[in-house]
């Protein structure tokens, strides 16, 4: 049954790095970029929201504290978090691409420079820390690229395996389906409580839906301001769950 279960993880794997190859086959260089006024709406009101919860959440400062981003990318949110206080040395990060770790590594000078992140390139249902290392394990739209339920549920373990008791997972990610791209699947409140049974979870609805965004901020930022605060045409929860003291 191990090995069967290995063999679905493997697959489910591929399936999403293929995935992600293909979006960026589609869409241009520039399509995520901050340059965007819509992006930078979206990524400013994100880290707006994420500073007040790990204010309220007295998660603050962030200095000596051990952070993980699941799904690290090239390392832009590892980036925000030393620029909000964070220790270099202190941030790890995992991504199932080589290409984009790759980024991650030359953008922080190298993996052989001292005091630097420790970057992996792997699969998150299977983490290669030991266990309650982390304070703050972060994820950002990583479940909704994960069709395979069995996968979601190791990987939301593997994330609390690897957090203190106490410590807390910052997620960020669609709560609603994308009726246009039927790879990505959202987590509602009840989903997401059941992948982290036993925690705490705090939600809340963050980011204007991208479809209309993208055509309202750059005529009106106020305008877009004004409905995102509305919350009824947002798509993505931040949430906060923490790990119970043993």
């Amino acid at each position: 049954m191990k090995a069967v279960a290995v063999r679905a993880s493997t697959a489910e794997a591929e399936r999403i790095r293929a995935e992600y190859a293909r979006r960026e086959g589609i869409h241009p260089p520039d399509f995520y970029s901050l340059t965007r006024p819509a992006n930078l709406f979206a990524q400013q009101q994100r880290d707006r929201h994420m500073v007040d919860v790990l204010r309220r959440e007295k998660l603050l400062p962030l200095s000596g504290q051990r952070i993980l981003d699941i799904g690290c990318g090239d390392g832009q949110q590892l980036l925000r978090f030393e620029s909000w206080g964070a220790a270099i040395a202190a941030l790890s990060g995992i991504d199932l691409v080589e290409t984009r770790v790759a980024r991650a590594v030359e953008r922080f000078g190298g993996t052989s420079q001292p005091g630097r992140p420790e970057l992996r390139v792997g699969d998150a249902s299977a983490l290669p820390w030991p266990d309650g290392h982390f304070d703050i394990v972060h994820q950002s739209t990583v479940f909704t690229s994960i069709l395979d339920s069995p996968m979601k549920a190791a990987v939301a373990a593997e994330m609390l395996r690897v957090l203190r008791p106490g410590g807390a997972v910052i997620w960020y990610d669609f709560f609603v389906n994308n009726p246009a791209n039927p790879h990505v699947r959202g987590v509602g409140a009840t989903e997401l409580r059941s992948l982290f049974p036993g925690c705490h979870v705090r939600t809340r609805r963050i980011t204007l839906a991208p479809p209309i965004s993208r055509r309202l901020v750059p005529v009106s930022w106020i305008a877009s301001l004004l409905l995102e605060h509305l919350r009824v045409l947002n798509t993505h929860y931040l949430a906060v769950i923490r790990r119970p003291v043993l």
